[in-house]
């Protein structure tokens, strides 16, 4: 059985967590709900995301199950150059330390940096914030990969990458096939529409 917790604050973009949740629902789903997804939050309220979608958590900080994978989320306060919210990052780092895998997706990098799991790391991020992160010292940002891998921090770039990200890692977990299939199922198979656009070569 595997246990996830998606953390959620106010202004984390909608589909760096819903892209994931979806991914691990659907994991859990094709396991015969052998796994649980949570999200987890500073207060019990709803948090109102980065464009406007209000998610209620399951959970707050201070009394939810064990964690085997915990997943940190981008948004505008994961990024911000000043102090973090201490509690938020203690609590990160803390669990982080129980965990079996920590997960950043976009921007959620920052928060991982601020809390310790990703110094020191390879770590991916949104490309817009990747000279930002690179300039806090004691992390290696790469600028290629969709998702990147150091041991058991896994982080991708932004928003859709985090699906990717989600992708690897029940694979991972349960096996290629039990990702293919989950793929499958969330008839994921990224075609950008306007590819179709562009001349024909001749």
């Amino acid at each position: 059985m595997t246990t996830y917790g998606i953390l959620l604050f106010d202004t984390a973009e909608e589909l760096d967590v819903s892209g994931p949740w979806e991914v691990f629902t659907t994991s859990a789903a094709l396991r015969d709900g052998a796994d649980t997804v949570a999200l987890l939050a500073e207060s019990p309220g709803p948090v109102r995301c980065a464009n406007g979608m209000r998610i209620v958590p399951d959970h707050a900080l201070d009394r939810h199950p064990p964690l085997d994978v915990l997943l940190v989320p981008g948004g505008s306060r994961a990024r911000e150059a000043g102090p973090h919210n201490t509690r938020v990052t203690e609590w990160i780092a803390d669990r982080a330390e129980r965990a079996d895998w920590v997960v950043g997706v976009c921007t959620g990098a920052f928060l991982l940096h601020a809390a310790g799991p990703a110094r020191c790391r390879r770590v991916a991020t949104h490309w817009r914030y990747e000279e930002a992160l690179a300039a806090r010292g004691d992390v290696t940002v790469l600028s290629e990969p969709r998702y990147v891998v150091d041991g058991n921090l896994l982080t991708s770039q932004g928003v859709s990458a985090g699906i990717d990200g989600a992708l690897w890692l029940v694979g991972h977990l349960h096996g290629r096939d039990h990702a293919r299939a989950v793929r499958r199922e969330l008839q994921y198979d990224p075609a950008p529409p306007y590819l179709a656009d562009e001349p024909l070569a001749h």
